[in-house]
């Protein structure tokens, strides 16, 4: 049997580095993948509130589809279909074969997936906010971009962090199903390093532990975040 140190360990024989990135694409997937889920989710929110019937029905045709079917399945629609969308484009073109790096496909995939329920999050915020402050602001002669600005993104902000917090937890754990497609994220290299060494417990149990610090963190750096942007509202 191996020893729990040299197995975890940076030194010969330790699977440490292997994890230390692994853990590190992670991070970098669910950030990326976090911050294109904002920017989709926010444009979704704003084509679900306008009053374009088109732009309405495309917003609730993408959340309802990516709500509804499993996130697993989605990865891999998008992961295979955007690649072969991107050499049938490239064969088109009069070029070769392309061969679509893993990290940013699994980036822009787990990003359109989170959009769709960060959509949700965003309208749920705005709609939160009170309509006579927007009234009062047309009137003041305030541009949509400065309502916006100066008092849609401070009210609602506050309102859609908790949802927010959950999605980005909900992203951390999701990263680990880009294995499917041959990243090799965190989960990936714990899985080959128990099939190296058979020591399955040890190495999955060392991935569970990373999750939860990751978690745990993320949690309280949220709060903090919350915290400081409700330091102008009243407290109850």
């Amino acid at each position: 049997m191996y020893d729990v140190f040299t197995l975890l360990g940076f030194g010969e024989g330790g699977w440490g580095p292997a994890l230390l990135k692994g853990t590190l694409i992670t991070l970098q997937i669910s950030l990326g993948g976090f911050i294109i889920g904002l920017i989709v989710g926010l444009l979704t929110a704003a084509a679900k509130l306008s009053r374009s019937t088109p732009a309405q029905t495309i917003a609730n045709g993408y959340s309802t589809i990516c709500r509804a079917v499993p996130e697993l399945l989605l990865i891999i629609l998008f992961f295979y279909g955007g690649s072969s969308l991107i050499n049938a484009t490239g064969r088109w073109l009069g070029f070769g074969e392309v061969d679509v790096a893993g990290i940013p496909v699994a980036i822009l995939v787990l990003g359109l997936v989170q959009g769709a329920y960060a959509s949700e999050i965003f309208r749920g915020a705005i709609q939160s906010v009170n309509r006579g402050q927007i009234e009062a602001a047309h009137a003041y002669g305030m541009s949509k971009r400065k309502i916006f600005w100066r008092i849609t993104l401070p009210v609602m902000a506050p309102n859609a962090l908790g949802g927010l917090a959950n999605l980005w937890v909900y992203i951390i754990k999701d990263s680990a199903l880009i294995s499917v497609v041959g990243t090799t994220e965190l989960l990936q290299v714990a899985k080959q390093a128990g099939g190296s060494t058979k020591e399955y417990l040890i190495f999955f149990g060392a991935a569970a532990a990373i999750y939860y610090v990751i978690t745990l963190s993320s949690s309280y750096l949220f709060k903090l975040l919350e915290d400081y942007l409700r330091r102008w509202q009243p407290k109850h």
